[in-house]
């Protein structure tokens, strides 16, 4: 069993994965798009996200519009929602099982791969249209900076699952005070055990020499 300061720091680790794949998930800067132009109003980067497209001007306004129709997206898209929606949640469910360890380790490691599964495939979909796509680089997309947060949520994930899954394999994980006590009062029953094990020794008490002849006395 590892210590309780390493489990507090899997703890930790765990906490900023899921605050990092919930805040990657609502991002909408999964992949953005650079163009410079001199009027004012025109955009000067695209965006585009899980759950919204946003656009940015020069003027520094921005302008967002939300994907409410599940049916006119993409079925990769859709399964990348749901991937994310079920590790932010399965997440948040092993913060709760915190007391247990091998559980918690198992919910962690189990949301770090559904993170990491659409965060490679949404990547690996922008580098394949930017490779194969003919348009001028400025209108190509580019991997945006939820896909770094995810992945480094991943990591974080993955970390903490593991650290707790090694810290007590099947067992309830305890507080160090009370794992203290416990083995305190352990070994305080052995010590008792093995005062009361112990055969009783005699001591034979020698006579006087005017009562050499008798018996001896055994206390």
């Amino acid at each position: 069993m590892l210590s309780a300061d390493i489990q507090i720091l899997a703890f930790g680790l765990a906490l900023l994965g899921v605050l990092g794949a919930t805040v990657a998930t609502l991002m909408p800067n999964w992949k953005v798009s650079m163009s410079m132009w001199t009027s004012i109003m025109t955009p000067t980067s695209q965006m585009q996200g899980l759950w919204m497209d946003c656009v940015c001007y020069s003027a520094g306004v921005f302008s967002c519009t939300m994907k409410n129709s599940p049916l006119t997206l993409p079925a990769s898209l859709q399964a990348m929602r749901a991937a994310m929606v079920l590790c932010c949640m399965l997440a948040t469910f092993g913060l709760c099982l915190g007391h247990t360890a091998i559980a918690a380790g198992g919910c962690f490691v189990l949301s770090s791969l559904l993170c990491l599964v659409p965060a490679s495939w949404f990547t690996n979909e922008v580098i394949t249209a930017f490779l194969t796509t003919d348009l001028p680089d400025s209108s190509k997309y580019q991997p945006g900076g939820a896909l770094c947060i995810t992945f480094v949520s991943a990591g974080f994930l993955l970390a903490g699952g593991v650290i707790f899954c090694l810290s007590c394999p099947g067992k309830r994980s305890r507080w160090p005070d009370q794992a203290t006590s416990s083995d305190r009062n352990d070994q305080r029953r052995g010590e008792n055990t093995s005062t009361n094990s112990e055969p009783p020794q005699a001591y034979v008490h020698d006579l006087t020499a005017g009562e050499a002849d008798g018996p001896p006395f055994v206390v």
